[in-house]
């Protein structure tokens, strides 16, 4: 299958990639195209996720590529980082399932778990025939996730008793197993288990009413006296800094994926402005409409540039904290204003799901929000900056 470099891609980062990459890139893109974009404005609309789609996303390889038991090809982080583009061009629900299956759940069990837990999950992650979700937010406990967590865990002989609640966990209503981050009572220290959804005192329960990533099946989840077993700790997390390290990998992915979102809203404008007539002539040439178009491809061309570099320091074992964090403040900024004028360039039009641009809009606030909000990864980079922390 021949890549194609997107038009988006003005400057044409993506031509850095190898051939494999490209070759993979392709898949996934003419996958996303044939099969999910036919079906999201019905699942979106039902607040359903597409789960026939699953084996087909699996097939794709794009769960685990990261890790050596699951990678099928040598990659880069830059090559995962498209992928994430891809996924969201066309649809950020699929996407989040991905980085929750991929990012977040393998990603843990990736960076702490131990040998014996990284052969016999990751394997089963990639090819989703285990679903995974990621139980780190809480009710009263969010941007504080660090200091403010209140899911406990207390160890009884062999075995570990969970107790609290999580909220916002995505594919948590049908996933087999979470990943539930929790702090010891005995040392205060923040822990990471996996726990199967059918384990006693395990209830997940489904976030209604949502405007953004409506397919995206997230749930509040609540953990009365659940009890796994020692080997179900993930070995090598022993503090926070564990999960920040989970946290930094996927954080720079959401960047990605919002530019993803960009692109997706871009080319439904592009679309719609060339194809609709006013005042005798298409919208798209008129100067107001290509002032805003040619500032959308600005923001989506200078965000591809930080996500790039900031993969390329992943790859090179150079990237920190507020690398990523910066990437993804910056790119879910630039997003939330590249949708929004899209939505204008629409006019009435642009507030239905019919030409696309709408659902790009609404799905950019969720972007925008989770692994860390802007202003969360702004103080994270302040704190690199002048060496004073702001929020702890």
């Amino acid at each position: 299958m021949t890549f194609t470099p997107l038009e988006s891609d003005f400057y044409g980062f993506a031509a850095d990639l190898s051939e494999a990459e490209q070759a993979s890139l392709a898949e996934v893109r003419a996958f996303m195209e044939e099969r999910v974009r036919p079906v999201i404005d019905e699942h979106w609309h039902r607040d359903a996720f597409p789960t026939e789609l699953v084996p087909g996303i699996a097939a794709l390889g794009v769960v685990g590529p990261g890790w050596p038991e699951t990678a099928r090809f040598e990659n880069s982080a830059v090559y995962r980082g498209w992928v994430a583009l891809e996924m969201s061009r066309v649809d950020a629900s699929v996407s989040t399932f991905v980085g929750v299956q991929n990012g977040l759940v393998a990603g843990s069990i990736g960076v702490a778990g131990s040998p014996e837990q990284r052969a016999e999950w990751l394997p089963r992650l990639a090819d989703c025939s285990v679903i995974g979700a990621f139980g780190l937010t809480e009710p009263l406990s969010g941007s504080d996730s660090a200091q403010g967590l209140r899911t406990t865990a207390r160890r009884e002989g062999d075995e570990w008793v969970l107790d609290g609640a999580k909220r916002w966990i995505g594919n948590a209503t049908h996933a087999d197993i979470v990943v539930v981050w929790a702090k010891d009572v005995e040392d205060g220290q923040v822990k990471g288990f996996i726990v199967p959804t059918d384990a006693a005192g395990f209830r997940a329960t489904k976030i209604e009413r949502k405007i953004a990533l409506r397919m995206v099946q997230n749930a509040d989840i609540e953990l009365e006296g659940v009890r796994v077993p020692e080997s179900m700790r993930l070995q090598g997390a022993s503090s926070f800094r564990d999960t920040a390290r989970v946290l930094r990998l996927t954080r720079a992915e959401v960047a990605w994926s919002a530019v993803g979102v960009m692109i997706g809203a871009y080319e439904a404008a592009v679309r719609y402005t060339t194809e609709r007539v006013q005042f005798g002539k298409p919208v798209a040439g008129h100067q107001l409409v290509q002032d805003l178009l040619a500032k959308s491809l600005g923001h989506i061309t200078a965000s591809i540039a930080l996500c790039v570099q900031v993969s390329r320091m992943l790859d090179e074992g150079r990237q920190e904290d507020a690398h990523s964090a910066l990437a993804k403040a910056f790119a879910t900024t630039r997003m939330r204003e590249v949708v929004s004028w899209c939505r204008e360039v629409c006019g009435g039009n642009g507030i239905v799901t019919d030409y696309d641009v709408a659902r790009f809009f609404v799905d950019a606030e969720a972007l925008y929000t989770y692994e860390g909000t802007a202003q969360m990864n702004a103080l994270i980079v302040g704190r690199a900056i002048t060496g004073s922390s702001a929020f702890a």
